[in-house]
């Protein structure tokens, strides 16, 4: 009987395995399609899209979209290089002052750690506004037209110090205690003790910041003029904007496009978000493992 109970439990796990792995597959699959169809309508013709609507296979494959955003490939790769850079920098430097501060933060014998609690929690519910943020930033700073205009607002999120803070209050205080007690000075415990069993907090706001910059487009619109500047969201909602002006009555009127050409503006959006997110959905995966546990850690802990 003891045989046959054993042979029933495992049947029964590996059907249990068979469903799970099945329900799995077809929610990876209802996550996916809508990025397919976002891939296959960038192949597909401006007719095409108004006759059938969006489709993830494309009947009749046309690259006129890509084609009309690579018509300046300069500067479609000098926007990748400054989204590139900047954001590189910024989730680097961001993460270090967030980290820093979160740990100052979460440490008992800091004597200010109530008032810097406060003045951070302020920051999330109120802020100077946009007019006295662009002149600080303009005049204040003189960052006009500089990339630093576009690393340095957002870098120091109160919200990611805060999760921080509730991660590294779940490392034991004997375990920097004892560091102390070894001669290690608090630079010391925090890089060679903190950080790396904190690596999923820092792979979570790491993530978080580096979705934030890459997405980020306002900034090149404030403070930015020189084209080889701005960041890539922010050329290709230009590009958008002048392909759907091509197809509007008044560039008809005014002989801008001749005859009943006109611009394929449903494609050519599809193109651009496909442009835009290609690159971060590499990035992604690297950092999923962590992300859960350090989003729930310092959730928890905080």
């Amino acid at each position: 009987m003891k045989v046959k109970t054993k042979n029933v439990v495992s049947s029964t796990e590996k059907m249990l395995h068979i469903v799970f792995h099945i329900v799995l597959s077809a929610l990876a699959v209802c996550c996916l399609y809508p990025f397919l169809v976002i891939l296959g309508s960038s192949f597909q013709s401006q007719q095409e899209i108004l006759t059938s609507g969006y489709s993830a296979i494309p009947k009749e494959f046309t690259t006129e979209a890509y084609k009309l955003i690579f018509l300046s490939p300069k500067s479609i790769i000098d926007a990748y290089n400054v989204t590139i850079f900047t954001t590189l920098i910024s989730t680097v430097c961001g993460l270090f002052l967030v980290s820093t501060c979160g740990y100052v933060m979460s440490r008992n014998d800091f004597a200010y750690k109530r008032i810097l609690s406060m003045y951070v929690f302020f920051t999330m519910l109120f802020n100077g506004g946009l007019v006295p943020t662009y002149i600080l930033m303009t005049r204040g700073f003189g960052l006009k037209d500089s990339l630093l205009a576009l690393i340095i607002p957002g870098i120091c999120s109160a919200w990611n110090i805060l999760l921080m803070k509730g991660f590294f209050k779940s490392i034991p205080s004997s375990l920097i205690e004892s560091a102390k007690l070894d001669g290690a000075g608090e630079f010391q415990i925090f890089t060679r003790i903190v950080v790396p069993i904190s690596k999923p907090a820092f792979a979570t706001v790491g993530l978080m910041l580096t979705l934030d910059f890459w997405n980020e487009w306002f900034n090149s619109l404030l403070y930015i003029n020189d084209p080889s500047k701005v960041k890539l969201q922010y050329l290709l909602i230009t590009m958008l904007r002048n392909v759907e002006f091509l197809n509007s009555p008044e560039a008809q009127q005014y002989g801008v496009l001749t005859g009943m050409e006109t611009m394929p503006t449903m494609s050519v959006r599809m193109a651009m978000s496909v442009l835009a997110a290609g690159p971060i959905l590499l990035v992604f995966p690297f950092f999923q493992k962590y992300f859960v546990k350090g989003l729930t850690l310092g959730a928890v802990k905080g």
